[in-house]
């Protein structure tokens, strides 16, 4: 266990080691993954540069480009003795020289020479450049010309071992494809035609097709409407397709080439290619020709059959070699129409296309006339010149993106329009949501000033509730000298039942009763006044609470009128910043909106009218009274009067200002009016009360039998006026207590527009 928890140890301690270098090793390993993205971003920069340099260099070499290649003699013409006429020594210059009747030579100079020795992989190598261009979007044609027997099909097809231009075109362009597929995508169809006796055959047909014509598109390029295209994705159903096409090509053999081709076999490989980069797209066409040789009537000695099959083959060589020279000499017409194959190639050679020739020559002396022919037809060729090149855009995709980009500007038109409206619209939206926003400030001014009315009316409610309180005590006050009263009154009434009392005793006890019923009368007159007072100021404060639960409920009203609003603005603010978005439904949104206008309209409107009313109602305001002794709270009555006083104030025009102001005043007045009466009234029982007071003590001092006479001398005299209205000091401390407590208020006239009305209470 030991040993194993050392090893343990070790382990640990040597992962712990490990982990710095791990470390490292990860950071490391970072950083050549992002050098490997830069070095992948170079590469693909380095690939465009490439393509440009590549492209640039070949339009500076020309349209149209020729090689030449001569075959090897065959053992036939090797045992026969004949000679090489052709001299190699400048072929890396271009240069080839032909020797004639072993004195004259004669040069040519072409874009490339290839000797007996260069193979397949050597030939197609210089010609590998051009399979680029059709993947960037360009035309291109590469056919092979000579006499029968020179090698053109070779280098066109060549053999299963050792593959010739078709081939490895193909395969050229799959590769480039493969590398491009994180920028790019292709799709490669294939089409196997050939020109037989001036008809066109589709060589992928399974059946024997009809009639085939060619037709001139909408775009300007030519093609051929019914021909069999074989969309391939490998190598191998490329393969399988030139093999089909090779098998049903015409063949038929004569005394120069065993296995002659009897027509002009064309192989079309159309490149659809999309950009992932910048979204071009392109659709361009290889054309791969294999022309039938030119031939001599006399040394082939064909009969029947191979001689028409012969002539056709020379009259469209003619044809071609009549396209040739009238775009050498550059012509205004050009008979590119005399032949079926100058028409098919007439896209190729046009001059928005790239072409390529191979010559094919014999060396042999025999066939000297021949290669002198067709280098010479070839030099013709080389000095064409045909402009640059044109990159092939996809007609139907430029054509769908110029009906998008039609729509899109017919839609951008109307959207303008809409879009005109509707900031028309947004403009009168923003007009009125300032409206609401003035009429939301001034309803929270209204509700700000509702809230000082209800503060106020609270502390009103304060200190009427303290005045309350001090009253209730005064009136318990009242109430226990009332019963020490009645008490003193009850043990005087005791000793006046007794008889041992003197008459004068009996007097002054009198009296003194009558004294003490004089302010019993006083108290419980100011605990009626008290008990007034207290039912006034419970009415004051129901009304209060009354107006406080009815401002309540109006803060209340206005502030979810205000919410209402705030909410209903910001639904419109919503509305006007997803216009820009909602363009396609531009109609309903404006129905939405006028519909939402009209219920703001009608809200503000109904707003407007309750607020017109809110401050036409007006609570009236009582008149203040001078104090007086013995007040009594106003009545009912009379303030059912005073209401319908300023009721009728508020009904009277505004130019009538003397009856709103005397309104007031006669309500005062009147006030003051009934006020005296019942001064008048108490001071009068005060004044027939005080001689019997005076009596009772004047009987302290005379004697019992002068009783009768001063009762009669004072009934028959006069009521002292002087003693009119006294009362003692409590009770008029207790009146104005009463008075401070239930004073009136009184009601102010406000300024408005319209004239002087009287609006509010005013505690």
């Amino acid at each position: 266990m030991k040993q194993e928890q050392a090893l343990l140890s070790l382990e640990a301690h040597d992962c712990a080691n490990a982990i710095p270098d791990l470390s490292k090793m990860i950071a490391a390993v970072q950083a050549l993954v992002a050098q490997c993205e830069d070095l992948k971003l170079k590469y693909y920069e380095e690939m465009d540069k490439r393509k440009k340099l590549h492209n640039i260099v070949q339009e500076t070499k020309g349209n149209i480009r020729v090689f030449c290649r001569c075959r090897p003699l065959s053992k036939d013409e090797v045992s026969s003795g004949q000679k090489c006429v052709v001299d190699f020594d400048g072929a890396n210059d271009g240069d080839i020289v032909i020797t004639n009747a072993g004195t004259s030579k004669k040069i040519f100079r072409f874009d490339r020479v290839f000797t007996p020795k260069d193979d397949q992989d050597v030939v197609y190598a210089d010609a590998s450049p051009l399979v680029t261009s059709v993947l960037d979007g360009y035309n291109v044609c590469i056919f092979a010309y000579g006499q029968t027997g020179t090698g053109k099909t070779f280098t066109m097809e060549g053999t299963e071992r050792n593959r010739g231009v078709n081939y490895r075109t193909l395969e050229e362009l799959f590769k480039i494809a493969e590398e491009r597929k994180e920028s790019a995508t292709y799709d490669l169809s294939v089409s196997v035609l050939e020109v037989y006796n001036e008809q066109i055959r589709d060589l992928l047909a399974m059946s024997p097709s009809k009639k085939l014509e060619i037709k001139q598109s909408s775009e300007g390029y030519h093609h051929v409407p019914g021909l069999v295209e074989a969309k391939v994705e490998n190598i191998k159903e490329v393969w399988d397709v030139l093999l089909a096409g090779s098998n049903a090509r015409a063949v038929g053999s004569n005394n120069v080439n065993e296995h002659s081709s009897r027509s002009h076999c064309m192989l079309c490989i159309t490149v659809k290619a999309k950009n992932l980069l910048n979204g071009e797209c392109t659709s361009s066409k290889l054309w791969l020709v294999d022309l039938a040789g030119s031939e001599r009537l006399a040394k082939t000695d064909v009969q029947g059959e191979r001689l028409k099959e012969a002539q056709n083959i020379n009259r469209s060589l003619s044809a071609l070699g009549d396209v040739i020279s009238a775009l050498a000499t550059k012509s205004i017409h050009i008979p590119y129409r005399n032949s079926k194959l100058t028409h098919l190639l007439q896209d190729s050679l046009g001059g928005d296309s790239k072409a390529l020739m191979f010559v094919q020559i014999s060396p042999s002396d025999n066939d000297v006339s021949e290669t002198l022919s067709s280098l010479n037809f070839a030099s013709r060729v080389r000095r064409i010149e045909l402009g640059p090149a044109k990159k092939q855009a996809d007609t139907v995709e430029l054509q769908k993106t110029k009906q998008m980009l039609e729509r899109a500007k017919q839609e951008g038109r109307l959207k303008d329009d809409s879009l005109r409206k509707l900031e028309e619209n947004l403009q009168n939206l923003e007009a009125k949501a300032k409206g609401k926003e003035q009429l939301c400030k001034n309803l929270q001014e209204k509700v700000k000033e509702l809230e000082g009315q209800l503060d106020s009316t609270a502390h009103s409610q304060i200190t009427s509730e303290k005045q309350q309180r001090q009253l209730s005590g005064k009136l318990k006050e009242k109430e226990e000298m009332c019963t020490a009263l009645r008490q003193k009154i009850v043990e005087l009434e005791c000793k006046l039942r007794k008889p041992r009392q003197s008459d004068s005793e009996v007097e002054i006890l009198k009296q003194m009763i009558k004294e003490l019923e004089l302010k019993l009368k006083e108290q419980e007159h100011d605990r009626s006044a008290v008990e007034l007072k207290t039912k006034e100021m419970e009415l004051r404060l129901k009304e209060q609470e009354h107006q406080r639960s009815v401002a309540e409920l109006k803060i209340k009203e206005l502030e979810l009128k205000l919410k209402e609003q705030e909410h209903q603005r910001s639904v419109a603010e919503l509305k006007a910043r997803e216009i820009g978005h909602e363009l396609l439904e531009t109609q309903r949104t404006k129905a939405m909106l006028q519909i939402k206008l009209r219920d703001l309209e009608s809200k503000t409107n109904v707003q407007e009218t309750n607020m017109t009313l809110d401050t036409a109602i007006a609570t009236p305001r009582e008149a203040k009274s001078p104090p007086f002794s013995g007040e009594e709270a106003m009545s009912e009555k009379e303030k059912h009067i005073l209401r319908s006083s300023n009721s009728l104030n508020k009904q009277q025009p505004p130019s009538d200002k003397s009856c709103v102001a005397d309104g007031p005043e006669a309500a005062v007045s009147e006030k003051k009016r009934k006020g005296d009466a019942r001064n008048a009234s108490i001071g009068g029982e005060q004044e027939n009360n005080a001689p019997a007071a005076g009596q009772n003590v004047g009987r302290k001092r005379s004697l019992p039998g002068e009783r009768e006479a001063r009762l009669k001398r004072k009934s028959t005299e006069p009521p002292q006026v002087k003693n009119l209205g006294r009362s003692t000091a409590s009770s008029r401390a207790a009146a104005a207590a009463t008075h401070k407590a239930a004073a009136p208020s009184s009601r102010v006239p406000r300024q408005q527009p319209g004239g002087t009305k009287t609006r509010g209470w005013v505690r």
